[in-house]
């Protein structure tokens, strides 16, 4: 049978155009033709090494044209990618490319050293590195061969191998913000099916101009944005790190017309200088996930007439699960949005019941985009993945009477504060009214009196000062007393992951 998976989509989209613009990185502009001939050659190259279907393939490196060749390579011969996440040390390096079993590693030259001090705990079979001419970055290691001999050293013949969609495709780590990492078992099927998804509620064109500057190894990054892109046949834009300032002169250069960002990046566009008078035009729409996001990001996002839509999903889902559309981007601002078009949710109390309208439970998940497993952790997946499909995510939801969701918080970040129930993102975005904010975490501490009350962690905005009297004198009448923050500390940052995922855990953590 022919391939049915990601590795032929190269071939797919060539055939339709060659000619036209795939992929964008600096000065290096591939179209799908040269990007077809590059992965049928690195598919080839990585079977003369031994890599064979079901083998581990991990990447580690910024955003470059090499991490998506890589994936496409592994997909074509049956072979199991495992992007890695640049920021982590090297004990956390090692330990999920002992747990995936890696076979080859591809990384990045100028993570040299840190790559060095991770293969030390855990060898592979064989490592290829993207080597750069620039002096400023380590010298690549001496046992790795060097990635564009190796894929020019390909044979240039098709790569024949059977791939169905219910094949493993991808084993994507998550964060470990509670706890060991977890390698998401994502099949081919899910991947398509979600790309599916995003064709439908973002339009994605033909013309696409999106620009690719949150990390790769980061699933919205790659299966929200640059595989739907891709598969419409549009241009990526791939940015090793984002810069606000220069996100806003990319926008511009490339006349970008879509990009997705944490909110966090969103909201440091906004304080970027040029940011007043950056030339927006070309931008159809801007979409964020990964986190709540706050109502007035939203609205400053609209009064430079953009379209701001977001979405909610995670790792488990390849990762669309709701989404807020444009046309309702204003009449249902604070929502996360209503299901994706082949993904079913529902919102369950603690006896899996649904809930009422306006009645906070878990989000669960069914659809032909949820994740086979978590990758050797059956216990793992058997307390998160029912015999019918459904995916517990432990996030908390309100569902309005036409459908939509609202996140109100992780069921673990939630906590009881004198027999009620605290949501900490209500809290959050109420405090991201007050003008001297410019972020804020909010958690739960212990209280002898109540339980545990909030506690709020204020980034402030230049100048501007904040504290306990004014949190109380500005959330009276906005919110319930219970819910208002019990102290405040102003600190000079929050703690993120590389997806840009605020790290609550640390924050407790410092509570003791």
């Amino acid at each position: 049978m022919q391939d049915q998976g990601l590795g032929s989509w190269p071939r797919r989209r060539a055939r339709i155009g060659a000619a036209d613009l795939a992929v964008v990185h600096g000065e290096e502009r591939l179209t799908y033709g040269d990007l077809e001939r590059r992965v049928r050659r690195l598919a080839n190259a990585l079977a003369s090494t031994g890599v064979g279907r079901g083998d581990r393939v991990a990447y580690l490196g910024p955003n470059h044209p090499a991490f998506v060749e890589t994936l496409f390579a592994t997909a074509a011969l049956g072979a199991v990618f495992v992007p890695l996440n640049t920021r982590l040390a090297a004990a956390e390096l090692a330990y999920m490319v002992r747990d995936a079993g890696v076979h080859t590693l591809v990384s990045d030259q100028r993570l040299a050293t840190a790559i060095e001090a991770t293969l030390t705990l855990a060898p592979v079979g064989h490592h290829v590195v993207v080597a750069h001419a620039d002096g400023d970055v380590p010298a690549a290691p001496v046992a790795a061969t060097d990635y564009a001999s190796f894929v020019a050293g390909g044979a240039s013949t098709p790569v024949d191998e059977p791939v169905e969609l219910d094949d493993l495709a991808m084993v994507m780590y998550t964060s470990g913000t509670t706890g060991e990492p977890k390698g998401v078992m994502i099949t081919h099927g899910n991947l398509a099916w979600n790309t599916f998804n995003v064709l439908i509620d973002v339009d994605v064109s033909t013309e696409e101009v999106t620009l690719v500057s949150a990390p790769l190894f980061h699933t919205a990054a790659l299966n929200q944005t640059f595989l739907p892109t891709f598969v419409k046949g549009g241009t990526s834009v791939l940015v090793g790190a984002f810069d606000p300032a220069e996100t806003l002169e990319l926008i511009a250069r490339h006349r970008v017309t879509w990009m997705f960002g944490v909110p966090a990046m969103f909201q440091a566009l906004t304080a970027a200088p040029g940011w007043a008078e950056a030339d927006l035009s070309s931008v159809r729409a801007v979409e964020a996930g990964g986190a709540p996001v706050p109502e007035e990001l939203i609205r400053t996002y609209q009064a430079r007439g953009l379209t701001f839509m977001q979405g909610y999903g995670m790792t488990e889902a390849s990762p669309g699960v709701l989404f807020l559309r444009a046309k309702d981007s204003l009449r249902k601002v604070g929502s996360a949005g209503a299901p994706c078009f082949f993904v079913d949710v529902d919102v369950v109390d603690t006896d899996g019941r649904s809930a009422a309208p306006g009645v906070a439970g878990e989000v669960v998940v069914q659809g032909p985009n949820v994740m086979r497993g978590y990758w050797n952790k059956p216990d793992a997946t058997a307390a998160v993945l029912d015999e019918q499909g459904w995916f517990r995510s432990g996030d908390a939801a309100v569902r309005d009477d036409e459908g939509h969701l609202a996140i109100v918080d992780r069921m673990k970040d939630m906590f009881i504060s004198g027999g009620e129930n605290v949501y900490p993102a209500e809290v959050e975005n109420a405090l991201y009214e007050h003008p001297a904010i410019a972020e804020v975490a909010v958690v739960g501490v212990p209280d002898e009196r109540w339980g545990e009350v909030g506690r709020a962690y204020v980034v402030l905005r230049d100048g501007a000062s904040f504290d306990l009297d004014e949190a109380e004198r500005f959330l009276d009448g906005r919110l319930a007393r219970y819910k208002r923050p019990r102290s405040v500390e102003v600190v000079p940052s929050l703690p993120r992951n590389a997806s840009g995922k605020l790290l609550k855990k640390a924050l407790r953590t410092s509570d003791g």
